[in-house]
């Protein structure tokens, strides 16, 4: 015998209600609760220096690298975590212990250095500031890639001013250094200073040809980068005959968009 199934009815009083109808109020009201917890812990820390694909709300990340110090206090990746932690929360004493501790136990963590003098920027104090720097790019000064490294730790910061120095700073130790060329490069090319960018990206495909993300800069330049002889082996199975030496120069053209390898001189050809 079927059984016929009504929207069986509930009784309150002098009202009526239908299953389906509490079945909807019910799910709004757990959908409401949800978003209301979502919206109390879903403000997540988000601090320069941490690691962002970790998504965890601002005091959940501080009580893990308490957690983390208690566990080992000689800590210097922790004691940064937390300076930046408090930085955000604008405690700058507290930032200004804990970035001096990260230091302690790493003379050499570059963007403990630059983000304590951008604290002191910010806490208005600059000549506080100004000197810490003048000691840290100092400090760097006998090493290009120490140099480099805080050159990119104060443009993280936005502190151009020191950034500059220390690259100039890592040019005139290495003048000849493809990598130092190239990452000053790159920074004018993020300042948007595309004539400045073009120049550093040539003398360092110059100095070292082997270096494709120079070489696509450069080409999204509108720069002809010429190689001598075959520098690439990926250029060697393109342009190479089987069982022939191939002596022809190349260079790399952008060409629709894309970087393409053709001959200068074709075989056969002389040089002009």
């Amino acid at each position: 015998m079927a059984r016929k199934v009504a929207n069986k009815k509930v009784g309150t009083g002098g009202c009526t209600f239908s299953h389906g109808f509490l079945f909807i109020v019910s799910l709004t009201l757990f959908s409401l609760c949800i978003v209301s917890l979502v919206g109390c812990n879903g403000q997540q820390a988000s601090v320069d220096g941490l690691d962002r694909s970790r998504s965890i709300p601002m005091d959940a990340r501080k009580a893990e690298v308490l957690r983390t110090l208690d566990q080992k206090f000689e800590n210097p990746k922790a004691h940064f975590e937390l300076a930046q932690i408090y930085r955000a929360e604008g405690l700058t004493q507290k930032a200004e212990y804990h970035y001096g501790v990260a230091l302690s136990f790493d003379p050499a963590h570059v963007q403990a250095q630059a983000a304590m003098v951008k604290l002191f920027f910010d806490s208005g104090n600059p000549a506080k500031g100004k000197t810490y720097a003048d000691i840290y790019v100092d400090g760097v000064s006998g090493s290009a890639p120490q140099s480099v490294k805080l050159a990119k730790a104060f443009q993280d910061e936005q502190l151009d001013e020191y950034a500059l120095a220390c690259y100039q700073q890592a040019l005139q130790s290495a003048p000849d250094s493809a990598a130092v060329n190239g990452q000053i490069g790159f920074y004018y090319l993020s300042k948007n200073d595309k004539a400045r960018a073009k120049e550093y990206f040539v003398r360092s495909f110059q100095l070292d040809p082997r270096q494709p993300d120079v070489a696509n800069e450069l080409g999204r330049l509108g720069v002809e980068v010429r190689i001598p002889r075959i520098a690439d082996e990926k250029v060697q199975e393109v342009a190479a005959q089987p069982g022939q030496d191939d002596e022809r120069e190349w260079r790399i053209v952008a060409k629709h968009g894309l970087m393409q390898v053709e001959p200068i001189v074709q075989k056969g050809e002389k040089k002009k």
